[in-house]
């Protein structure tokens, strides 16, 4: 995770200098103190707690806690006022409706299996063999599953406070992943010493941090911290449902993995489920009262009316 961080930040650090030069200012330390949170929070916290779940569980166990961030991200949302259930009004109850069936379509498809439909011949693909895990390891790796997904609701919350406080959104992404990298190399150190632990060699774990870190990380962070500006903190996580529709499709092609009923009827419940919300958000963005001088990025976001007191650190 240190090295995959240094990446991004590497990645990162381009668009920060080139285009958000010109809005350089001195950051107080309040500033720095919601980076270090951000990145304890959303990178440190979440991917190491997931990590550590999927070694003591598996992988398609694990990725299923993943299609439940949207559902407490919009619970966490509405806990601390910036996103409002809107019951009242159509949007509202669209939007609501349609988070909960993102979220259903998504347990549906990791859940269910129903009938099995093939896309390729399943012969002429190698299974790997399943690792056993014992139970106790099952149960820690439940708790921590479920950790990392309250630190990743949490992280799209603590964005709509950066993002007021720190409204340069690459500079941000650049800092918290030198932060988050840093974090990651204390934590390392004082779990594993041995140095061969932290060499790097021309081999796939090379290849993997660089991937890891452009694309996972660099571009991921900024995609998601341009549609948190935009869109608020609910809209990035509610597409989440939707890689477990793509990677059921390329586990089917590639690797001859068996498509199920449940994965079918998932697929459509998150489809339908998404585009409610998204309908129901664009109608309540549309009942926001705009200001003559007009909305910035963050206003279309989070109305100034509302009130983040609660987020602030102690």
């Amino acid at each position: 995770m240190a090295y995959r961080h240094l990446v991004a930040a590497l990645c990162v650090a381009p668009l920060a200098f080139f285009l958000e030069r010109e809005n350089s200012k001195k950051m107080e330390w309040s500033t720095w103190l919601w980076l270090f949170i951000n990145a304890l929070t959303g990178i440190t916290a979440a991917m190491g707690l997931f990590y550590c779940g999927l070694r003591d569980t598996t992988a398609t166990y694990s990725s299923n806690f993943l299609n439940i961030i949207p559902i407490v991200t919009f619970v966490f949302s509405i806990i601390f006022r910036i996103e409002k259930l809107g019951l009242g009004s159509k949007g509202g109850k669209i939007k609501t409706a349609g988070a909960i069936l993102c979220v259903g379509g998504a347990l549906a498809a990791s859940l269910y299996k129903g009938k099995v439909f093939h896309l390729a011949d399943a012969h002429h693909f190698h299974r790997p063999a399943v690792m056993e895990v014992s139970k106790s390891q099952w149960t820690r790796g439940t708790f921590m599953l479920v950790g990392s997904c309250v630190c990743y609701a949490s992280w799209y919350i603590l964005q709509v406070k950066l993002l007021k406080v720190f409204p340069w959104k690459y500079r941000a992404t650049l800092l918290t992943c030198i932060i988050a990298s840093i974090q990651s190399a204390v934590i390392g150190l004082c779990l594993n010493r041995s140095k061969a632990a932290w060499r790097l060699e021309w081999n796939l774990q090379l290849i993997t941090i660089v991937y890891s870190g452009a694309l996972s990380t660099a571009a991921t962070f900024c995609l998601l911290t341009w549609s948190i500006a935009k869109r608020g903190s609910t809209y990035a996580p509610m597409f989440n449902p939707l890689a477990l529709v793509f990677v059921a499709i390329s586990e089917a092609l590639v690797l001859g993995e068996q498509i199920r009923l449940g994965i079918v009827l998932g697929t459509v419940l998150i489809i339908v489920g998404l585009y409610s919300f998204l309908w129901g958000k664009r109608k309540e963005l549309k009942c926001l009262p705009l200001s003559n001088e007009g909305v910035d990025e963050m206003a279309t976001a989070v109305p100034e009316s509302v009130e983040l007191k609660s987020l602030a650190p102690v």
